[in-house]
C-alpha cells in the first residue's frame, strides 16, 4: 500500500470519531486539552505510519553492482606465488565444495594454444571465453577477448572478426601516414609510429586468419573436481578458482602470459617507436554496456585497451554457460599495443 492511501484511509477511520467527540465536549479548558493531546497523537501516528511505509517501500537493489572482482594477476607480482597460492585455493575448494556445484576459474596456458588444441584441454568444461594475443617477438600486441561456447568454432569465427579488424586499423595507419606530406623532424618520427602500427596490426591480421597459436588462458566454470583434473594436464599452468564471481560483466581476469616466469612486467616491446608529442590519436568507439542476456550470439571479440601492459577485461560479458556473453565493442589500438 502506498504512503498516500495509507494516510488517506487513517483520515477517513480516526477524523469522524473526533469530531463527533469534540461536538459533545463543552467550551473552555477541556476542549483545549483535548485538542492538544488528539493534536500530539496524530502527528506521531503520520510520522511512524511515513517511516514504516518508506521502510517498507524502499528496493533492495542489486547487491552485485559497484563490486567489481579482480582474478589474476597484476604487474610486479609474483608469478609462481601465484600459482601456488591458486593450488592452495582448489585444495580448499575441494574440501568444502560451494553450494552451488559449480564455479567460475581462469585457466593459464604453460604456451600459446591454436584452436584446434583447446577441445582436448578444456574437455569437461564450460567456456565463457578466451584470451589471446599474436605473440610476436620484441613486440607489445593486443590482447583480445573472444566469446566461445564451442570449441574450437567460436574461436576459429573470432579469430576471423580480429583478423578483419586489424586489416582495417592497418589500412587506416597507411592513411595516416600518407597524409603526413612534410618534412621535419616531428612529421617523420610520426610517419614512422604509424608504418609500425600498420606492419603490427598486418602480421596480427595474418597470424589470427591462419588460425594461429595464440590462446593463452580461459575462462571456464566448472565443479571443484573437474577443475582439479584440469590443473593436472601438461599445458595448464594454474586453475585460479573463483568463486567469488557472479556475472562476468562485473569481473576483470589478468592471466599471467606464458613467457612470463618470475614477476608479471610488460615485455620489450622494439616495434614500435615513441610518437611525437603532437601524434594524432587513432578515433576509438567507446564501449557498448552489457547485460546479462543467456542468448547465444553469434561469436564477438573484444579487446582491451592497447596501452594496458598486463591482460585485462574492459567490462567481461556476463553469461552463464552454456550460454555465449552478449556483444561488446571496444576501442581499437594504438601503435604500441597492449600486452
Amino acid at each position: 500500500m502506498r504512503t498516500g492511501d495509507l494516510l488517506r484511509r487513517l483520515d477517513s477511520r480516526l477524523l469522524p470519531p473526533l469530531a463527533r467527540a469534540m461536538s459533545r465536549l463543552a467550551q473552555g479548558r477541556l476542549r483545549m486539552r483535548v485538542l492538544t493531546g488528539v493534536a500530539l497523537i496524530s502527528t506521531t501516528a503520520v510520522l511512524l505510519t511515513a517511516v514504516w511505509a518508506a521502510d517498507r517501500g524502499a528496493p533492495a537493489g542489486d547487491p552485485t553492482v559497484g563490486d567489481v572482482v579482480r582474478v589474476g594477476v597484476i604487474e610486479g607480482q609474483s608469478i609462481p606465488g601465484y600459482v601456488e597460492s591458486s593450488r592452495r585455493e582448489l585444495t580448499r575448494m575441494l574440501a568444502a565444495p560451494p553450494s552451488t556445484g559449480d564455479t567460475y576459474a581462469l585457466v593459464t596456458f604453460t604456451e600459446y594454444l591454436a584452436p584446434e588444441r583447446l577441445a582436448p584441454v578444456l574437455r569437461g568444461v564450460s567456456v565463457a571465453q578466451v584470451l589471446g594475443r599474436v605473440p610476436l617477438a620484441d613486440t607489445q600486441t593486443q590482447i583480445v577477448h573472444i566469446p566461445a561456447v564451442r570449441i574450437p568454432i567460436d574461436v576459429l569465427a573470432g579469430m576471423a572478426d580480429v583478423a578483419d579488424r586489424k586489416d582495417a586499423e592497418a589500412a587506416e595507419y597507411r592513411t595516416l601516414s600518407q597524409k603526413l606530406t612534410g618534412d621535419s623532424d616531428s612529421e617523420r618520427r610520426l610517419r614512422k609510429v604509424y608504418d609500425s602500427g600498420a606492419a603490427v596490426a598486418a602480421a596480427e591480421a595474418t597470424a589470427y586468419r591462419s588460425s594461429c597459436s595464440c590462446v593463452y588462458a580461459a575462462v571456464i566454470r566448472a565443479t571443484p573436481s573437474a577443475l582439479e583434473w584440469l590443473s593436472g594436464r601438461s599445458e595448464v599452468r594454474a586453475v585460479d578458482p573463483a568463486p567469488e564471481v557472479r556475472r562476468l560483466d562485473r569481473a576483470v581476469f589478468l592471466p599471467p602470459l606464458p613467457e612470463q616466469e618470475d614477476v608479471v612486467r610488460p615485455p620489450v616491446d622494439t616495434a614500435v617507436p615513441s610518437a611525437p608529442p603532437t601524434a594524432k590519436p587513432i578515433p576509438t568507439v567507446a564501449p557498448t554496456p552489457t547485460s546479462d542476456d543467456e542468448s547465444t550470439p553469434d561469436p564477438v571479440v573484444t579487446s582491451d585497451a592497447p596501452s594496458s601492459p598486463v591482460p585485462t577485461t574492459a567490462e567481461p560479458t556476463a553469461t552463464t554457460p552454456p550460454a555465449s556473453p552478449p556483444p561488446s565493442t571496444e576501442p581499437a589500438s594504438t601503435p604500441t599495443a597492449s600486452l
